[in-house]
């Protein structure tokens, strides 16, 4: 921009500003916050939205038709149809595009309620919580496909709090996450068919590394992995859950550290010797839960030294704990047509999708 244009910008804006300070109410003037808050409340008000307009109609003639009113984060603009088709505004969207990412990026994070009060906040410009709600309602994200073949996924399931029926309180549901390569979220509730074509439709190492507890939930998922007949898996059974089950049992110290020891390398035998003269019921439950993942034992003191893969599934149990975040948030309660939606948008913000 050269000079003469700074020029005239500033001569413009110093007579807006006097306009301005005629219309503002003197006695919020008194703190730099009080300037702030005036400030925003007559750009949003009557400067942005005009010039907005005018970038808008510079491009073609004024259209003629119905109009639209458009709340955006450079205040209210009134749109009319050709307009609002050009500037590629979804049929009957009262919220501009980039305020609706905003607005999305806050559900993803916090209770609608409490979107309504940041988005104020933040942006000088309010959106109702129910609006919030219903913007949720109306996505359909798409899961991200890997930018690189993905050697590792990870599987576990996380709990979500349902609405029961009136007078009959609320109840818990089961919902399965899965992590890519330690990257990419994926969550779905009552779904399991859309988690394997999740899955399936990347690009899949062959043989593909797949991480679980002892849930069998999570390796009935596992065996749909992979697209072909002769898929192979490698089935791992998360090496900090394993260690756990013989403290369970209890008993010595001594017999349990050398059962750690033993896990350790990959000894399912050995580990089974040390507790075969045990009668009581945790130990019996520990040498069928051995028997039951032996194949999914492996060394994990070899697989961690040569680094072949990871050795346990904490990328998805951290995926839960931010899924948590959002949707066990102090009395939560989600309906159970919701859940996947709500699901969806959290997944879609920790995916980097509603980055702006």
């Amino acid at each position: 921009m050269n000079q003469e244009k700074e020029e005239r910008i500033k001569a413009c804006l110093q007579e807006l500003s006097t306009l301005l300070y005629e219309e503002a109410d003197k006695s919020k003037l008194t703190d730099l916050e009080g300037i702030e808050k005036t400030v925003r409340s007559q750009v949003l008000e009557l400067v942005s939205p005009e010039i907005a307009l005018f970038l808008s109609n510079k491009k073609q003639e004024q259209s003629f038709g119905k109009t639209r009113k458009i709340k955006s984060l450079v205040g209210e603009l009134t749109l009319k149809a050709k307009q609002l088709q050009r500037l590629s505004l979804k049929a009957r969207s009262r919220l501009s595009p980039l305020l609706q990412k905003c607005c999305l990026r806050l559900s993803a994070n916090e209770s609608y309620q409490k979107a309504e009060i940041e988005i104020e906040a933040l942006t000088g410009v309010k959106v109702g919580h129910s609006t919030q709600q219903k913007l949720v309602l109306e996505q359909d994200f798409q899961l991200p496909l890997a930018l690189q073949a993905v050697s590792e996924v990870s599987v576990d399931g996380g709990k979500v709090r349902l609405r029961g029926q009136p007078k009959a309180g609320c109840h818990w549901r089961d919902y399965k996450t899965v992590r890519l390569q330690e990257i990419y979220y994926g969550a779905f509730f009552d779904d399991n068919q859309s988690l394997v074509d999740y899955v399936n439709s990347q690009h899949l190492v062959n043989p593909l590394v797949c991480l679980g507890d002892g849930d069998d939930g999570v390796w009935n998922l596992v065996k749909e992995f992979g697209k072909t007949e002769h898929f192979q898996r490698w089935q791992i059974l998360d090496w900090y859950h394993l260690k756990e089950n013989p403290y369970k049992v209890g008993g010595s110290l001594k017999r349990l550290k050398a059962a750690e020891t033993f896990l350790w390398q990959g000894q399912v035998e050995e580990t089974k010797a040390l507790f075969h003269d045990c009668r009581g019921k945790q130990a019996k439950n520990f040498i069928a839960y051995l028997v039951k993942h032996h194949s999914r034992i492996v060394n994990y003191s070899y697989y961690q030294a040569e680094q072949l893969c990871s050795i346990g599934s904490g990328a998805v149990e951290s995926a839960i704990k931010q899924i948590g975040a959002r949707i066990k948030i102090s009395g939560a309660q989600w309906n159970v047509e919701s859940v996947n939606h709500i699901l969806s948008v959290r997944c879609a913000y920790l995916n980097g999708l509603l980055a702006i």
